[in-house]
């Protein structure tokens, strides 16, 4: 497991759930500065109200005309009392006229009743403006943002001080892996060569043909169980494979494996067919679905094996008659086995999966319980070459 990886998922989890949940606190701070604003823009216009009647009370009789005062934060008029206007500023539709500070949306407006026949014959002084909430907007914003920030950066270093002792423990379990790993490559390689060279000098014996396959299938674990360790930390080059000879190999090499329960490997291989993979991860996904279905095959049964081109597609073809799967849809999940009588770790097709979803390639699965299942991989026209 990838340590800070799995420290910076967690943290931005909780980073959203506390995030989440000052939400109602930041909404009932919203509603509160609104109303705060609220008042505040009609103090404002109450204030300015009385200016403009000031100004009107103070007009000279004798002048020859009223100039109205005009401001630029807020616009106001003058209207009858039928509301019709005698002189207005107002551009806005005027919802109310009824006595008051009333809000509509956006628009702020103040009704002021004048005494009759003293303001140039005007019932109603009227006070509009826009009241913004930009400000409280990006405040929040700012205190979202920053309490986002403080419990990012808190859940970080807890949980990386939480992780401590798991990462030691987890080095300590890597090492001895990496470790058994080693030992167990060595014995094997042993117990190949020396079966290899007795059947050379000796007649076929079945017994060291038991333990020869025996022994590719303990190398083909210690592969899953090295590539799990190194993926992460290697970089796998892509090279040009004759896949057609690649195939063929690796059937050759599980004929012992397969011949253990008696298991015949019937093959359909088309001729010259290149991809440009890397071979590793190739043998990944080949060695794997071979070695699952002579685990998961009946005794005395067959498995087919075709690799065939179809609309300028790679397709190879796996179908074994065996015990089939009960849910396809967790056999990729890692350590997770339908038969825990069968053995292995669950780590084959998690591999597989990542091998495959990285290189593009498309899989169908067809499976039926007791009689068999069918694993279908379509190469992609990208990775196709020429020989």
């Amino acid at each position: 497991m990838n340590e800070n990886r799995y420290a910076l998922k967690n943290a931005l989890i909780y980073t959203v759930l506390i995030s989440s949940i000052l939400l109602a606190p930041l909404f009932f701070y919203f509603i509160y500065m609104k109303n705060i604003y609220s008042v505040q823009n009609e103090l404002f216009l109450k204030e300015k109200s009385l200016l403009i009647i000031k100004s009107m009370e103070e007009f000279n009789q004798n002048d020859i005309y009223f100039e109205y005062p005009r401001f630029k934060t807020f616009k106001s008029g003058l209207y009858d009392v039928r509301f019709r206007p005698i002189f207005t500023l107002i551009d806005t539709e005027i919802k109310s006229f009824k006595s008051g500070y009333y809000l509509d949306g956006y628009n702020a407006f103040l009704v002021v009743q004048l005494p009759k026949n003293r303001y140039f014959g005007a019932d109603y002084l009227i006070l509009n403006n826009t009241i913004s909430y930009a400000s409280i907007y990006k405040n929040i914003m700012v205190i979202l943002f920053s309490i986002a920030i403080i419990v990012f950066l808190l859940s970080m270093f807890f949980l990386n001080r939480f992780a401590e002792p798991f990462k030691a423990v987890n080095k300590k379990l890597d090492n001895f892996i990496k470790d058994s790993i080693h030992e167990i490559n060595t014995p094997l390689a042993i117990i190949n060569v020396n079966v290899d060279l007795y059947n050379r000098k000796n007649p076929t014996n079945k017994y060291l043909q038991r333990v020869k396959g025996a022994a590719k299938v303990l190398s083909n674990i210690y592969d899953d169980m090295d590539y799990l360790i190194k993926y992460n930390r290697l970089e796998y080059e892509d090279e040009k494979i004759n896949f057609t000879r690649f195939m063929k190999e690796r059937i050759e090499y599980f004929y012992d494996v397969a011949l253990m329960k008696n298991i015949h490997i019937q093959s359909d291989i088309e001729e010259n067919i290149f991809i440009f993979m890397n071979q590793k991860k190739l043998r990944k996904i080949v060695d794997n679905n071979i070695s699952n279905a002579i685990k998961y095959s009946f005794e005395n049964s067959t498995i087919h094996i075709s690799l065939f081109m179809k609309s300028d597609i790679c397709h190879l073809s796996v179908k074994d008659s065996g015990i089939g799967i009960k849910d396809v849809n967790q056999i990729f999940k890692r350590y997770y086995r339908e038969d825990t009588n069968k053995g292995g770790f669950g780590i084959g097709l998690n591999i597989v999966k990542s091998i495959i979803e990285e290189a593009g390639i498309e899989l169908d699965i067809k499976s039926k319980l007791k009689e068999g299942s069918t694993f279908t991989y379509k190469f992609p026209q990208k990775i196709i070459t020429h020989s």
